[in-house]
């Protein structure tokens, strides 16, 4: 019951805060869409005048006058169509501006709890939705709905049977864009869902290029994307044939209503009951009355589209919005300390680590060693505050992880993962992790740390050589200690690596000693989970880690003594130089 309070507060404040900005927007368009529509009435009064009067009088100079306050009146019309479309325009891109950076945040965030990258983009393409929907003539439908009357009214006032007729018109296809939101609904939200499955797949080929080609089963993965995309084409056809089914039906309606009110017009011109001028007068303005609903019905499919789009940005926000800035802490300094942690996999739940229990100080190396899939990864991964654990607590000076802010925590963690991920920009702009005015002298320190100073400054660029994507120009040794160097800028107090050496030649693998013997001396504390035995030589400290649990705690000549138990098997076999993923 609190949880749901607390959601239908964050929701309350979120709906009162977008009020508040747009709400003068949206008076300020409703105001300039009244005056469009009055203006919008120029070409019925024109006929009405030009037959009753001009035509009836015979006048040269009534009709002149008549047709230049016409012009002028369109004219404005005109001027203030430009001017709201203009609006529309830039409250699109106000609303990109404070979207698209929260969006791409939780982007980020999504994969860390089993998200596809897919499913985490969407929540940009959400963004560029809305933004797209309110440059187009979707919003012009909806602010163009509630002056409607203002027609009918004028019709009625031209005779009531016209009115009535308008009236009826308008109601039918009233219920052609209720029919059309109740089919789409649903449907909408399928094909959405498709579209993310088919761009997951796309994702995941575009990724494993490499794999594809070199073992041949391109032709497969293409087939795979081809099924994907099939689904979404039959249920994206469905949506088109409804949303033109129903458009052609409003089209086809309105020729019939302008004709009918053309002969009931002639009707009753011919006995007596309205003048020739009131026919085309009356025409103009119900068609001009029957128009946003014709608009929205052929714009439905975008109007579905924006709405779905902004729901999810709202519910993005309301999530954004219960979470707290944590007070500033003291940079640690002190102690890890890992409290019978329980982690489980965000995807689907499945518990990959249970009950681990440890305490490093300041100046120790721990190193972790175990089997493949035993969880060691998964404590990577906790220990650095990614994943969340279900139980227990990480606790950096006997703060929780979650009493730091993710800027704040970041400065004083450094993680190297077995996929180093470079980004697409420069050596430097990688290694200082993206800062907007980095230190030149820390960039170089790190670099050195790691071993790779030397290395860098022999490229063209030096360290302003841009990477490309997924940093493909260099080896994927050279990526490893940019990586570290990258774990190691700002002297972080806990840096934790993920098999750091798997791509290290000697003196690689020397640079990576160096490093860790440098976080020790500075007082840092590092945990590097080990894939061969030369990653260990600084460490003072190993745990293994098996099935999910820690079996062992220890200094590092301990554990690593050669055992004939069978739970020793991986330390015996890791301490003779095997490698123990």
């Amino acid at each position: 019951m609190r949880i749901n309070n607390t959601k239908a507060l964050a929701e309350e404040r979120v709906n009162d805060a977008l009020k508040r900005e747009f709400r003068g927007i949206g008076l300020y368009l409703f105001s300039v869409s009244g005056i469009i529509n009055i203006l919008a009435l120029t070409g019925a009064f024109y006929m009405l005048q030009i037959y009753d009067r001009a035509l009836a009088s015979g006048s040269i100079p009534t009709l002149v006058a008549i047709s230049a306050l016409a012009i002028g009146l369109y004219l404005f019309q005109g001027l203030f169509d430009i001017v709201r479309s203009q609006i529309l325009v830039r409250v699109g891109a106000r609303l990109d501006r404070k979207f698209a950076p929260i969006a791409h945040k939780v982007a980020i965030d999504m994969p860390r709890f089993g998200f596809s990258t897919a499913e985490s983009l969407e929540r940009g393409r959400d963004v560029d939705t809305v933004r797209g929907f309110l440059g187009s003539q979707g919003p012009m439908a909806i602010f163009d709905m509630p002056w409607m009357p203002v027609y009918m009214i004028f019709v009625y006032l031209l005779h009531p049977l016209l009115g009535a007729m308008t009236l009826g018109g308008a109601v039918i296809l009233t219920l052609l864009t209720i029919i059309n939101e109740l089919l789409s609904r649903r449907l909408a939200n399928a094909t959405q869902q498709a579209v993310v499955s088919r761009n997951a797949v796309a994702d995941s080929n575009a990724r494993n290029a490499d794999i594809l080609k070199a073992m041949g089963f391109a032709g497969r993965a293409v087939a795979r994307y081809d099924k994907a995309n099939r689904e979404h084409l039959t249920l994206q056809t469905r949506g088109n044939d409804i949303s033109g089914t129903l458009g052609a039906m409003s089209r086809v309606l309105r020729m019939l209503l302008q004709s009918a009110l053309l002969g009931l017009g002639a009707y009753l011109t011919i006995i007596g009951d309205l003048s020739a001028g009131a026919i085309i007068a009356s025409s103009v303005a119900a068609t001009r009355a029957l128009a946003p609903i014709d608009l929205a019905i052929g714009n439905w499919k975008n109007v579905v589209g924006a709405r779905n789009s902004m729901r999810r940005l709202r519910d993005t926000l309301v999530s954004l919005g219960d979470a707290k800035e944590p007070m500033p802490l003291p940079a640690p300094a002190k102690s890890l300390k890992v409290d019978k942690i329980t982690v489980s996999a965000p995807a689907n739940g499945r518990v990959l680590l249970s009950e681990v229990n440890f305490e490093l100080q300041a100046g120790q190396a721990l190193g972790i060693i175990g089997p493949s899939a035993g969880g060691k990864t998964t404590l990577a991964k906790a220990l650095t505050g990614i994943w969340p654990t279900l139980r227990g607590s990480v606790r950096l000076d006997d703060a929780d992880l979650g009493q730091w802010s993710d800027e704040a925590l970041g400065s004083h963690v450094g993680y190297l993962p077995q996929d180093v991920g470079l980004l697409d920009a420069t050596i430097a702009e990688n290694i200082s992790r993206l800062g907007v005015t980095p230190d030149p002298a820390r960039i170089v320190a790190a670099a050195k740390a790691a071993g790779v100073h030397d290395m860098i400054v022999r490229l063209d660029g030096g360290y302003d050589t841009p990477l490309g994507p997924q940093g493909n120009v260099l080896s994927a040794g050279e990526r490893q200690r940019i990586g570290l160097a990258r774990a190691l800028y700002g002297d972080p107090f806990l840096v934790v690596m993920d098999e750091p050496n798997s791509n290290l030649d000697g003196e690689g693998e020397q640079a990576l000693t160096r490093a860790i013997e440098g976080i020790r001396e500075r007082g840092g504390i590092a945990v590097i989970i080990a894939h061969r035995p030369s990653a260990l030589v600084a460490v003072n400290l190993v745990a293994v880690i098996q099935n999910g649990r820690m079996t062992a705690f220890g200094p590092k000549d301990e554990v690593l003594q050669p055992q004939r138990t069978t739970s020793n098997v991986a330390r015996a076999d890791f301490s003779k130089g095997g490698a123990v993923a």
